[in-house]
């Protein structure tokens, strides 16, 4: 099998989404949204064995520290998997044996990840990538609405009709003022924790300009009884996966359950669209009580020398010190600003 890199900006984007495992995060928008968000270039690559294309792979290459860097996806990305999407029979460990060659020796690149929902352990494992996974829930939509209504458990139930008698409304977004609403909620999910947000309100906006023309985002708010907006989420889907990309909430207001009210109309949106399976973006025990069921993508790692792997490594503790930081620091400062006011 040869991989040849191809066009991104005159390749036929109506082709390649025909593929039967297309997912969203594979899509023109959403590679845009991903190369403005992290100043990474797209890479399109043609797989062909024997002369016929059998497929294709996604990714975006980056720069850091002089490193150059292959992704599809890579952590930091709020994109949980990208990789090929090829035809029926065709190996994918062959593919990603052809990908490493240009890799290497077309892209000049020094590491490179890739996940891909239809990998097995085994597939990078024997071409010498390391193999951790990305860890999630699915719920199946192809399941009576009923069935997936009774299948969460019995507290979760009583949320989603608590929501609805307190006057709980449920709308889609579509406005300009959706980004900031849903970051201002962020922050409060994220202090509850000591914590800030990963990624800045920019990176919503750029989401909702890339995906929302598409047709393939779903941004909902809930409103209380009176009107005011204490809940949004952002919902991605294409092909036969719908995902869970955001959430948040004031804290003030979770009383009123909206959090279980968006899921539960966002799980029946995206059924009465098709989609078959609703991803619930990461793990998170609690999401268990919606009686998804646990599901992992094979992420593999590997770097032309050994020495670049672990400066990886250390790259993703130092930002994960700096969040804890950044928590702490933000809470001093609240504590400060409280006691001004008490003052």
């Amino acid at each position: 099998m040869k991989c040849k890199i191809i066009d991104f900006e005159s390749a036929d984007w109506s082709r390649l989404d025909q593929f039967a495992d297309r997912t969203v995060f594979q899509t023109q928008g959403w590679i845009r949204f991903v190369s403005e968000c992290q100043k990474a270039v797209p890479v399109l690559a043609e797989l062909r064995d024997g002369g016929e294309v059998v497929g294709y792979f996604t990714g975006l290459t980056f720069t850091k520290f002089g490193v150059k860097v292959l992704g599809s996806s890579f952590p930091g990305w709020t994109t949980p998997y990208m990789g090929f999407n090829l035809l029926d029979g065709v190996s994918r460990a062959s593919a990603l044996a052809a990908l490493e060659i240009t890799a290497w020796d077309v892209l000049k690149c020094l590491h490179m990840e890739v996940s891909d929902p239809h990998f097995a352990p085994e597939d990078g494992r024997n071409l010498g990538f390391t193999a951790d996974d990305y860890i999630s829930y699915r719920t199946d939509l192809t399941k009576s609405e009923d069935e997936i209504f009774n299948q969460m458990d019995s507290a979760c139930r009583r949320c989603v009709r608590k929501a609805e008698k307190s006057g709980v409304v449920i709308e889609e977004a579509s406005d300009a003022a959706f980004a900031d609403e849903y970051y201002e909620q962020l922050q409060d999910v994220f202090a509850k924790q000591g914590l800030v947000p990963t990624y800045t309100v920019e990176r919503v906006r750029s989401l909702i300009k890339h995906l929302q023309p598409t047709g393939n985002l779903l941004l909902v708010r809930a409103r209380d009884g009176e009107g005011k907006c204490i809940a949004t989420g952002i919902f991605p889907g294409f092909n036969k996966i719908a995902e869970f990309w955001g959430n948040a909430s004031f804290r003030s207001s979770q009383i009123l359950r909206p959090n279980e009210y968006i899921q539960w109309y966002v799980m029946r949106y995206w059924k009465r669209r098709g989609i078959s399976i609703y991803d619930w973006g990461g793990g998170g025990t609690y999401k268990e009580k919606y009686g998804c069921v646990p599901h992992s993508v094979p992420w593999f790692t590997k770097s032309r020398y050994s020495m670049v792997s672990k400066f990886r490594d250390e790259a993703k503790k130092m930002f994960e010190r700096k969040q804890r930081f950044l928590g702490w620091l933000q809470s001093k400062q609240t504590e400060r600003g409280t006691k001004t006011e008490e003052s």
